[in-house]
């Protein structure tokens, strides 16, 4: 029996739809191994979670830093304390290359923590304003925070509430600014610029023996 043009279109069109979907399907990436895992913490701890260079990244806000920590210690088993620093996010940078794209100015606070069975590690992220950013301590929490609040303290300029003693690891006490901000002016490079390329000698057997013996490169005439 002969199909009629309908029936003929429409399993043109069905058959369309389904390569269509299968295309979809085939072109739509699989979820990252550990996904799941920062799902389960983000809903655990009130948050947002992500995978981000293999690593698990959870953003709370900066009011709930301490309460998510503390969670993510006693529900979780995330004991060990790893590490904690910032990053000083600057459309304009004193010293050096900006950002190759214009980004929000602010200060991002970084803290990382792992179990002691699994292996299993998340860094918690929080965002301050760059004007007077202050943050509660993590000491109460984990008391291998407090060497490295004090470096955050003294080389972005955050006030960690609560902290116990928040001296200088590393510069005088009469030091004037945070050193690891952008807008740290690093007087050394403004002095001497930082070294772009140099001389290299030419290898053993190189095509290049002789027009290194004969003198400095182009890249280095002052050589």
């Amino acid at each position: 029996m002969t199909s009629s043009p309908s029936e003929t279109a429409n399993g043109e069109t069905e058959a369309a739809e389904a390569d269509a979907d299968a295309a979809v399907e085939a072109a739509t990436p699989e979820p990252h191994p550990l996904q799941e895992f920062a799902d389960h913490v983000a809903a655990t701890v009130g948050g947002e979670g992500a995978v981000v260079f293999d690593t698990v990244k959870v953003e709370v806000d900066s009011g709930d830093w301490v309460s998510a920590l503390t969670t993510a210690r006693d529900e979780m088993g995330l004991i060990f304390f790893s590490w904690l620093s910032a990053t000083d996010w600057s459309s304009e940078v004193q010293v050096g290359d900006p950002y190759p794209e214009a980004v929000e100015d602010r200060i991002e606070v970084l803290a990382t923590v792992g179990d002691i069975s699994e292996g299993r590690r998340v860094t918690f992220s929080t965002t301050l304003g760059k004007d007077s950013p202050s943050i509660s301590s993590l000491v109460g929490v984990y008391a291998g925070a407090n060497w490295h609040e004090r470096e955050a303290h003294e080389m972005f300029g955050i006030d960690f509430e609560g902290h116990p003693n928040l001296a200088h690891l590393y510069l005088p006490d009469a030091f004037v600014g945070n050193p690891l901000r952008k807008s740290f002016p690093l007087l050394t490079r403004e002095v001497k610029p930082w070294p772009g390329t140099v001389d290299v000698e030419a290898m053993p057997g190189g095509g290049d023996e002789e027009e290194s013996a004969d003198g400095p490169s182009e890249e280095n005439p002052e050589a």
